[in-house]
Parts: C-alpha cells; sequence; structure tokens
C-alpha cells in the first residue's frame, strides 16, 4: 500500500513539472491581434448591415437583433429586454471573478441619410444616419467581448465577460437605465469607445445633461375671425424661449443649454392649441445641471400664465458627468500604442482629402489618422450616458480615428465615413485596443483594485441618483 501511495505522488509530481506554464499577457495579446484581424471582414460587414439599418434610439431592434445573434452564435448566453428596454441586452460567458464588461451603442441620429460618398448625398426615403458611428461602436464592442471570450473558453483566462447592449445614447440615456437596474453590480470594470477623428485615451469630462420637453396647451380659433377666444401654445412656448435666452446671462459660463420647437401648430390661420419645445440643459457639474433646469422649469411655469396657456413637462435623459479613471486610462494608452492608428490607402487618403475640401475650415493632414495621441487631458465637448456608468463601477475608453481628421460628429461626412472602409479600419483599433485591456484587467489584480479603489476615492460621500428620476425609459422620445 505504501507503494502505492509513493508512486501516486511521484505521478502528480510529474504532471505538475510538466505542467505548461500560463501564458503571458504579452503573449495572450499577440494572439488577439492576430485572431482579431483574421475575423476583420466578418465584423466590417455586421457594422455595414448596422449603417444600412440606421435605425433611431429605442428603435434599433434589427441593430440589436444582429449583435444579439453574433454574440449567441459564439458562445454568449444572451438576456434580452432588459430595464424595461426591447432593444437594450446584456450577453454573458464565463463564471466567477473577476467580471469585465463592455459597452455596445448602435443607435443612429434623425434627419442624416447619407450615402457613402464624399459629396452630400442624402439617401431617397431614409431620414436617420449614423452621425456618430455607432454601426462601428457596437461591432467593435462585440468583436472584443468575442476575442476575450475565445481566451475565458481555452483557459487563458478566467472570470466572466459581459457586453452590454446600450440603445439610445442619442439623447435617450440608455445606460442609465441599465445603471438603475443594477446591471452593473458585482462588475469589476467596464470598457467602452466611441469613434472619432483621433486615436486617443478618453481622458476628459463627458458634461452632465438633463433634458425635456415642455408641451403647452392652449385654446384654438379663428386667428382672423375670433383671435380673442384663442390662447396661443406657440405663445407659450415662444415666451418660454424668450426668458430662457435671456436667463443665459445670468447663468454658470460652462452651461449650455439647447432648444428645438417641435411642435407650432398647423395653420397660420388657426391659433395654435398645443406647442411643444425640447430643451437640453448641460454643465460639468451634476448639481449645476439640476439648478439652471429649475429654473427653466420655472420659465415654463411664467410663460404658461402670461399666456393663458398651461404646461406640463416630461423628463426625457438624464446623465452625470464622466468620471476619468487615470489607473485604467493608463493601462489603456499603452495598449493603444501598442495597436496604432490607421492607414489609409491612396484611394482612401483621396476620398479623405474630398471630405476635408467640404469641411470649410483647415483641417489636419489625413495622414494623421495613423498616428496615436499622447496622453493629455481633453475637452470631449458633450454629454453621455456612459458618465453614469462611471459613478458605479470603474470605467475607461478610448477614440479611434473612424472619420477623416477634423471631420466633426453629428455630420453628413461623418456618415460617409462611418459607411466606408476607413470607418471599419477605425473599428479595428477598438476593438483591440479593449480586448488587450481587457486581458490586463483578467491578468492583473493590482490594477483592478487600483481603479476601484481610486473610483471609491472620487466618488467620496456621494451616493449615486440617476438625473432622470425614477421615470420609465422614454421609448417614444424619437416620436
Amino acid at each position: 500500500m505504501k507503494k502505492t501511495v509513493a508512486l501516486g505522488l511521484f505521478s502528480a509530481g510529474l504532471l505538475l513539472a510538466f505542467r505548461p506554464a500560463p501564458l503571458s499577457p504579452e503573449t495572450l495579446k499577440t494572439e488577439a491581434l492576430q485572431d482579431l484581424q483574421a475575423h476583420y471582414a466578418e465584423y466590417r460587414q455586421v457594422a455595414q448591415r448596422i449603417w444600412g439599418f440606421a435605425e433611431v434610439g429605442y428603435k434599433e431592434t434589427k441593430s440589436s437583433a444582429l449583435l444579439q445573434e453574433t454574440l449567441r452564435k459564439n458562445g454568449f448566453t444572451v438576456q434580452a429586454g432588459v430595464a424595461d428596454i426591447p432593444t437594450a441586452f446584456v450577453a454573458t460567458y464565463g463564471s466567477g471573478q473577476p467580471v469585465i464588461g463592455i459597452l455596445a451603442e448602435y443607435d443612429a441620429l434623425p434627419g442624416l441619410a447619407q450615402q457613402a460618398v464624399a459629396e452630400k448625398t442624402p439617401i431617397a426615403g431614409q431620414d436617420a444616419g449614423h452621425g456618430c458611428g455607432h454601426n462601428l461602436f457596437g461591432t467593435a464592442s462585440v468583436a472584443a467581448g468575442i476575442e476575450l471570450k475565445k481566451l475565458l473558453r481555452e483557459g487563458k483566462l478566467h472570470g466572466t465577460i459581459k457586453v452590454y447592449g446600450c440603445p439610445a445614447e442619442e439623447g435617450g440615456s440608455g445606460k442609465v437605465y441599465l445603471v438603475r437596474a443594477g446591471l452593473f453590480n458585482g462588475v469589476d470594470a467596464v470598457l467602452h469607445w466611441h469613434p472619432a477623428n483621433v486615436n486617443a485615451t478618453m481622458v476628459g469630462k463627458y458634461i452632465a445633461n438633463t433634458s425635456a420637453k415642455f408641451r403647452f396647451y392652449g385654446i384654438a380659433a379663428h386667428a382672423a375671425g375670433a383671435p380673442e377666444r384663442g390662447r396661443s401654445a406657440l405663445d407659450g412656448v415662444e415666451a418660454m424661449d424668450n426668458m430662457v435666452n435671456m436667463m443665459r446671462e445670468h447663468v454658470p459660463q460652462e452651461t449650455r443649454i439647447h432648444y428645438v420647437i417641435t411642435g407650432g401648430g398647423k395653420a397660420p390661420n388657426v391659433v395654435p392649441d398645443f406647442a411643444e419645445v425640447y430643451y437640453y440643459v448641460r454643465h460639468p457639474n451634476r448639481a449645476e445641471v439640476e439648478a439652471v433646469f429649475a429654473r427653466v422649469v420655472k420659465a415654463a411655469e411664467g410663460a404658461a400664465l402670461g399666456t393663458g396657456t398651461t404646461m406640463d413637462y416630461e423628463i426625457i435623459g438624464g446623465t452625470h458627468d464622466l468620471l476619468v479613471n487615470e489607473t485604467l486610462a493608463h493601462a489603456l494608452q499603452r495598449n493603444l500604442e501598442q495597436v496604432g492608428g490607421v492607414s489609409y490607402t491612396p484611394e482612401e487618403a483621396a476620398f479623405g482629402q474630398k471630405i476635408q475640401a467640404s469641411l470649410g475650415a483647415p483641417a489636419p493632414p489625413v495622414a494623421q489618422a495613423a498616428e496615436v495621441s499622447p496622453y493629455i487631458l481633453r475637452d470631449l465637448g458633450g454629454s453621455s450616458d456612459v458618465g453614469d456608468v462611471s459613478y458605479v463601477v470603474p470605467t475607461v475608453g478610448l477614440m479611434a480615428s473612424t472619420w477623416v481628421p477634423g471631420t466633426p460628429a453629428h455630420s453628413w461626412q461623418a456618415v460617409a465615413c462611418s459607411g466606408q472602409e476607413i470607418g471599419s479600419k477605425g473599428l479595428m483599433v477598438a476593438a483591440k485596443t479593449m480586448a488587450l485591456t481587457g486581458i490586463d484587467l483578467f491578468s492583473d489584480a493590482e490594477l483592478r483594485a487600483k481603479s476601484q479603489a481610486e473610483l471609491k476615492q472620487q466618488v467620496g460621500s456621494y451616493i449615486y441618483k440617476p438625473l432622470l428620476g425614477n421615470r420609465k425609459p422614454a421609448l417614444n422620445y424619437r416620436d
């Protein structure tokens, strides 16, 4: 019996001696880069199909379904319709800690339908277009998630990967509802990216934002035959707009207030009994947003009183500012520099120069798309619901050059680039950088711990509260 036990122990020792050593993170990164590039054509096709769908916020039925199908085919378990949003989903692979999340967006913008050409050429019969490149955004995030899943399946990494399908970033605050539903509880870190005209780590501030639709109700009447019997809802909107415009002199200078009149009547000779105006209020500080928005509400109430109309309003969206996690940002910067930027063919460079000529402003050389920006703080210039995610879990992102240098977001030029090969090349920069950073996060417990300690220090005693309150998702805000 003693001899048998000794032989068993000897055999076990031999197995341990010859067990392959764990692969280094750098070896895994080389493997991931090669595998992602090998599947470039597949991911480009997915992105192009979503570009063609061009579905606006909370209406992204085909886009969401395609990304879900891609993830399921690659072994993910997909929970669809989360947080009371039909087009939101969470795709999961693996088990245990750490849990790494990746954000995916896929909504288009109204009024930006454009062919993938260097001249302004609308698409007949289509309204929306991917002027923020979210067809590329969602696809790259799915690609990075699948690559990390492969390493988990092969036992080269351990833990759980989650890909979050995030609808309606463009004004619908989709991620806020996912945060509110607790879908990021237990997640160790989150990766994201955004299409852009540069390759850079996202080290800067998205500003906080609250948006609402103000609706005025009056009394219809013949504008010439019985004007005294009418009460114009449009007068209410215009009076509100005048007061808010006067208020601009008396708010902190970083404040941004935007509006569009979304309904103002149907005929000049009918006193409008309904009118609507859609407002955004932004500021780097979430508390200042709440304060200024309260003043905008008072202006609306005064306008209704002064015009003999009534008013109500609906909060459409509300997002926090973005917390920059520098621990993760430095790690991502190293990976972005390893991946590099986008190289144009001569034909793509010629396309880029035509796009730049249409901008009406000086632009950097098209070759700048191949460069990676140094690690610097920058003004991100807008708002995003990723800010809310950054308040509950360490979050890091990058910008990848999917558009010709100098191209602004939310433009027909951005739509055209997002449908071209140059956009798909930028998609791969993002997918590769997120995959490499994901490998770091799975492999390095100290990196995760430091990022979590940094977030705790940033948040301090603040208890996260959605700026949009308890309202249900505004599923029809684009109607």
